[in-house]
């Protein structure tokens, strides 16, 4: 899918998801289609998101750089013989879909994205209407039974080969007390040996203490406020990973197309790291 002018009414392509939606709230990831130039937001997506762009200039720079790791990983993972992807908090279709990435290493690739945003789902419902190896699930990530039950995950992915788990831009969406470490280990107990887990996550390198008030204060106008945590907190969101080199690092330097030097990759205020699951099968 890609960008378009800003629209009135994002709904207009997607009336189905209108009676719930609270166009009254910002909304994050409405928020991150507007720093990614798309046009499913509203105003009151734009104007919180513009709030955050005074605070955080690097913001939009995040984005794009988030986007760009996500299709690194994807064709990582896809010559390393991956061919199954779980996308959690897949977000509203733009630029680079993993399903797209995916099918030109393999056209047999099968992806479910999951979303509880009814514009994201919307949109993404409407993309894929055609494609028959991906699916998209309005779900909460929080309740791993349910998702993993869902007809669009269960009978798609098959849980006894290797699945990639893609958490982006998603966990620091979740506080401590929804428990993101455990939640993440529900999701690895199920996969098979040889598996992925794919992640990135705030964690404050520059940001000032103004800057990062201004930032938090507007995530808390919307119904997922943020989370930054230290680079151990993210690790631990990885247990039972071996990681992929480099390892868990700056956004910007997992396996850049360009070397990125490291004041530039911090200003990101975002990590990022693959991780393999150990045993038979893996993939060299």
């Amino acid at each position: 899918m890609g960008r378009h002018e800003h629209s009135t009414d994002p709904l207009r392509q997607s009336p189905e998801a209108i009676s719930e939606v609270d166009v009254d709230s910002p909304n994050s990831a409405r928020m991150y289609d507007h720093y990614l130039g798309g046009s499913a937001n509203f105003a009151v997506d734009r104007t919180e998101a513009e709030r955050v762009l005074e605070a955080f200039p690097a913001m939009g720079r995040w984005a794009r750089a988030n986007r760009s790791f996500l299709g690194r990983a994807v064709a990582s993972l896809s010559e390393r013989g991956i061919d199954q992807f779980l996308d959690l908090g897949s977000g509203i279709p733009t630029i680079g879909n993993v399903h797209e990435i995916a099918h030109r290493h393999n056209p047999h690739a099968r992806i479910a994205y999951v979303d509880c945003e009814p514009v994201a789902v919307a949109h993404a419902r409407r993309l894929l209407s055609d494609e028959d190896r991906v699916s998209i699930t309005q779900a909460d990530i929080r309740d791993p039974h349910h998702v993993l039950a869902a007809p669009g995950v269960s009978e798609l992915l098959d849980f006894n080969r290797p699945v990639a788990v893609l958490a982006v831009a998603v966990l620091h969406a979740l506080p401590e007390t929804d428990q993101p470490a455990r939640l993440m280990a529900d999701y690895r107990k199920v996969c098979a040996p040889g598996s992925a887990l794919v992640l990135t996550h705030g964690v404050r390198t520059t940001l000032t203490d103004e800057q990062y008030e201004r930032f938090l204060a507007s995530y808390r106008n919307t119904p997922t406020p943020a989370t930054f945590r230290t680079v151990d907190q993210v690790a631990a969101l990885l247990d039972g990973y071996q990681l992929l080199d480099p390892g868990l690092v700056p956004l910007d330097q997992w396996r850049p197309e360009s070397p990125v030097d490291e004041a530039t990759a911090i200003e990101t205020n975002c990590y990022a790291a693959v991780g393999n699951l150990p045993g038979e099968p893996d993939h060299p």
